[in-house]
């Protein structure tokens, strides 16, 4: 599983090194006493820090803690958060206030969700 998401997260450094972005992936990010983003890319202009996760299920799940750390290090470090979703082939990214919260106080982001609240690469790296 730890693979799975070690592999799409150096997938996405590529990416934005393909599109003129320095980026790293910050190694062990889940589980550093302080909070740090899965992936940190710059462009010298612009700065974001992405939460990731790659899935083949219909529905990605991040802990409100994540999210709460993610919120943290963006505004200490001035990055953008956002959340990126690799559903089956597939990156999707999302900013963080069009999330919807479950019951139990996490956050979800479904397939359906892709059409309607999320960007592409694309869009996320020309904004």
């Amino acid at each position: 599983m730890k693979a799975k998401g070690s592999n799409a997260e150096r997938e996405l450094v590529s990416k934005f090194w393909s599109e003129g972005f320095a980026s790293i992936r910050v190694a062990g990010s889940g589980s550093s006493r302080f909070p740090c983003p899965d992936v940190l890319a710059s462009n010298g202009t612009r700065t974001i820090a992405v939460e990731a996760k790659a899935t083949k299920k219909n529905i990605q799940y991040f802990r409100d803690n994540q999210i709460t750390e993610l919120i943290e290090f963006s505004r200490t470090f001035g990055a953008e958060p956002i959340l990126a979703v690799k559903f089956a082939s597939k990156w999707t990214f999302f900013e963080l206030f069009k999330l919807r919260q479950t019951p139990k106080g996490d956050y979800a982001i479904s397939k359906k969700d892709v059409e309607e609240l999320g960007i592409s690469f694309e869009e996320l790296v020309s904004a």
